[in-house]
């Protein structure tokens, strides 16, 4: 067999996500149909370049080896197929082209979106959702994207390419956790992590950050509760029917079954930011494109009745001039 692109863009992809599973999902393709992908990518090359462990996937001598020629190849070719949609897409039309993590509060996207087409009528603006922030961040370096809104887990910082901007839209975001409606706990205003500790948490393992940062949070609670693997839509379905809670957003909506809570004392936390190259696009202006993500997520939040409470207690900028809020009961 023949090595191609296609086939070194796999091996990043699992040296990246941290095993294969992980990787199959960000390539679209079976973890079956990607383990012989891998294994004959391996016997053509004569060498194990990973070893799978309980933790995921580790590349060996070789597979190091093999990765730092393979990573320049790989961006180079996207640099090309970038470089070469934009020369026959160029129009007199400017175009501006935004991502989000797709957990990163999709209804606010919706008011950005909203705010940027109507603050740039004559742009074409698009957006684009992955779960990985640095699939994203990697994405604007590259120049497919020209800004993106991603969340930093705490303590799990995030891989800033070179030459990237970034603006901290909010410093220090609380996760809360959706759990079922009928959970003893689902009562209170704030739940405690010992209160959850002997559910099953769900966490999507491809959420760069979030797995090692939930994983940190219970080894410092002194806890050790079940963790299931899987993406939030499907960890969503599972919560309302009664079998897994989760951490989510804290303008997360709640649904039939289910209700959302501020964890007591907020030990998961979150950092919100706009990275985007530094040269805006013609027409636009990059100030204002993070003024329009502001004021949208400003919207969404003071809408969140716990959430809006918990920014006025800790006197967040984006709700300067409204009144404190007193703490509500436990």
């Amino acid at each position: 067999m023949e090595l191609e692109v296609r086939h070194l863009r796999a091996l990043c992809a699992i040296a990246d996500a941290g095993s294969v599973r992980a990787a199959a999902r960000r390539l679209s393709m079976t973890q079956p149909s990607l383990t012989t992908q891998l294994r004959r990518i391996e016997n053509a090359l004569g060498g194990r370049l990973f070893v799978r462990e309980r933790t995921g996937s580790r590349p060996t001598p070789l597979g190091r080896t093999v990765l730092s020629r393979a990573r320049p190849i790989v961006a180079e070719m996207a640099a090309l197929i970038t470089e070469a949609r934009e020369a026959v897409l160029r129009t007199d039309e400017a175009r501006l082209r935004v991502g989000s993590t797709g957990g990163t509060g999709s209804s606010t996207v919706v008011g950005w979106l909203r705010r940027l087409h109507a603050r740039y009528p004559g742009v074409d603006t698009t957006v684009h959702f992955e779960v990985s922030a640095n699939l994203l961040l990697r994405m604007v370096a590259a120049g497919q994207l020209d800004a993106a809104f991603v969340h930093e887990v705490a303590g799990c910082p995030l891989h800033l390419p070179a030459g990237l901007e970034q603006r901290v839209l909010v410093e220090r975001e609380p996760q809360f956790v959706a759990v079922p409606a009928s959970h003893p706990a689902a009562h209170r205003a704030q739940i405690e992590l010992a209160d959850v500790a002997q559910d099953s948490w769900m966490v999507d393992p491809t959420a760069d950050g979030e797995w090692d940062g939930l994983r940190r949070v219970f080894a410092a609670a002194g806890l050790n509760p079940k963790v299931v693997l899987g993406d939030y839509n499907t960890a969503g379905v599972l919560a309302a029917a009664g079998e897994v809670v989760m951490p989510c957003q804290p303008t997360s909506a709640g649904r039939p079954g289910l209700v959302v809570r501020p964890l007591a004392g907020d030990p998961l936390t979150v950092r919100l930011l706009l990275v985007s190259r530094p040269s805006p696009v013609p027409g636009t202006d990059l100030d204002e494109v993070f003024a329009a993500l502001r004021d949208a997520y400003a919207e969404i939040a003071r809408g969140c009745d716990a959430y809006h409470r918990w920014l006025l207690r800790h006197g967040s900028p984006l709700l300067a001039g409204e009144p404190e809020a007193e703490a509500p009961a436990g």
